[in-house]
């Protein structure tokens, strides 16, 4: 543990692996969040991770310092959602209040996804790119998917090398 660069990360096992993608569980988890009046990936993200990170910089009502986790998950639909995993040691009871009206706190429950991992660096060509992959893969397997489509960023901007991104599609509920 003690090491500065061990992030807590959005808990997931995954059931099964095929070529192109996986499938994953997702345990329930608490996420801040907060909805961007853009689906441009450029301008949404920078716009909410600056409001996001501030808030866990100590913008909020204790001036307290949360943990940053990863990934950035990030809705692809018309108007962005972006979400920063509030690390386990929190409920939403002794979450600190944001200052910033526009954020919430979303309690996003156990779920079933696929997901399409990828490196480089993302744009809304590249997301749309592999959002049609994963389709087309999901399609090819007869799996069923729903419209719940997310980015998720694994690196803060500086890292260069060795970046993780991935699009993750929850699943149509097969319970089991």
């Amino acid at each position: 543990m003690g090491q500065q660069n061990e992030i807590e990360t959005y808990p997931y096992k995954v059931l099964k692996k095929y070529d192109t993608f996986e499938v994953r569980s997702y345990e329930a988890s608490l996420f801040t969040a907060v909805k961007l009046p853009s689906n441009q990936y450029k301008r949404a993200s920078s716009r909410g991770f600056s409001i996001l990170a501030g808030y866990i910089f100590g913008d909020n009502e204790k001036n307290e310092k949360i943990a940053m986790t990863s990934p950035v998950a990030m809705s692809l639909e018309d108007s962005m959602t972006m979400m920063f995993m509030v690390p386990k040691k929190y409920n939403k009871e002794n979450l600190p209040q944001p200052n910033q009206k526009q954020i919430e706190f979303r309690e996003v429950p156990a779920k079933t996804v696929a997901a399409i991992t990828f490196g480089g660096w993302s744009d809304d060509h590249i997301i749309a790119k592999y959002k049609a992959k994963l389709e087309a893969a999901l399609k090819a397997e007869g799996i069923a998917y729903t419209d719940q489509f997310y980015f998720l960023g694994y690196n803060p901007p500086y890292e260069v090398i060795n970046r993780r991104n991935e699009i993750i599609v929850e699943l149509e509920s097969e319970r089991e």
